[in-house]
């Protein structure tokens, strides 16, 4: 790779450009249309709920980052897309499901393209191309994760919140809009939302149901059949929170102890990971005849090909190896 001409590397970056940028340009067209019709769908509704007609449904009932009309008999036939689509909205994210397909087929094509005209073999861009098609579904992973840590490191304030506007005589629907006013995101915008569907004619329960569906936390299941069962039988719903926050703090508590006993575990990924890579640059610093046969020869590449996908897989297996959930 070191010795290609300039022409190729000229000529694989316009190849990435034409195609990446000529992808974004169909997302956001598609994008603008998408915005179209959900403005004209919810001009309808909102029309529909002010004649309070019953057949069409309340305004809430369906979610704001719902699949458009033409892509749910498609998403129906792959249940992968509505898990998507729901990551996605776990993750805080904007767009929708039909723009993200677009950007992961432009990003695919365009580094396997670009690899293809640069190296020359099919197995480097079949390679590149596999890391296009994973690299935003690894994005919209770690931007779910993120956010639902964030929720969960924040949820026994929220809940310390909600029990003491309970016992100051508050409604637990004020409790909820109390919530959603003083604290932050992400967790302002969940009890936010729930609170207004329900002020807009949504059920309690339901309500509660569709938030536990959003934040796919253990806590947040468990918070919401305390409330639901207190609602049903009555109890000190107080009491019942103030000791679900007690237990989420040393669930946190324990899971840091873990982090502390697994922090050898994960530096010595990490230094597998780069050692290779730094070893590498030292000996084509010290000899860079020596390392040239692997960018030149086509032994050379299949064996450099080989080592990065070996190291991804090796890193990838040791963090699942630290990986313990609490």
């Amino acid at each position: 790779m070191v010795a290609l001409p300039t022409t190729t590397w000229v000529t694989a970056l316009l190849i990435f450009l034409t195609v990446a940028l000529g992808t974004i340009s169909i997302a956001l067209l598609i994008e603008w249309v998408q915005e179209r019709g959900r403005q004209r769908e919810a001009l309808r509704q909102l029309r529909a709920f002010t004649n309070d007609d019953q057949e069409e449904g309340g305004i809430l009932r369906q979610r704001d980052g719902g699949l458009p009309h033409w892509f749910q008999p498609i998403a129906a036939r792959v249940p992968a897309f509505q898990d998507l689509d729901l990551m996605m909205e776990q993750a805080g994210m904007k767009g929708h499901l039909p723009t993200f397909l677009m950007s992961t087929i432009g990003l695919t094509v365009a580094l396997g393209l670009a690899t293809l005209a640069l190296t020359r073999l099919w197995p480097a861009a079949i390679v590149a191309a596999f890391l296009g098609a994973v690299l935003p579904y690894m994005v919209v992973r770690w931007r779910r994760n993120k956010r639902l840590y964030a929720f969960e490191e924040q949820l026994p304030e929220a809940i310390d919140l909600l029990g003491r506007a309970i016992r100051a005589g508050h409604p637990l629907s004020a409790g909820l809009k109390m919530v959603a006013d003083e604290t932050t995101e992400p967790i302002s915008s969940e009890f936010r939302r729930t609170h207004e569907e329900n002020r807009f004619g949504l059920p309690f329960e339901d309500a509660l149901l569709a938030m536990a569906d959003r934040v796919s936390i253990v806590d947040v299941r468990i918070l919401t059949t305390a409330i639901l069962i207190q609602r049903e039988v009555g109890g000190n719903l107080a009491e019942v929170l103030d000791n679900l926050a007690n237990v989420i703090r040393v669930r946190f508590t324990i899971r840091r102890q873990l982090r502390v006993y697994t922090a050898q575990g994960r530096f010595s990924g990490y230094v597998l990971a780069v050692l290779p890579i730094a070893v590498g640059a030292a000996i084509y610093n010290l000899n860079p005849s020596y390392m040239k046969l692997l960018f030149t020869d086509p032994v050379g590449k299949l064996m450099l090909l080989t080592a990065v996908v070996f190291q991804i897989i090796g890193f990838l297996w040791i963090r699942k190896i630290i990986d313990i959930e609490i």
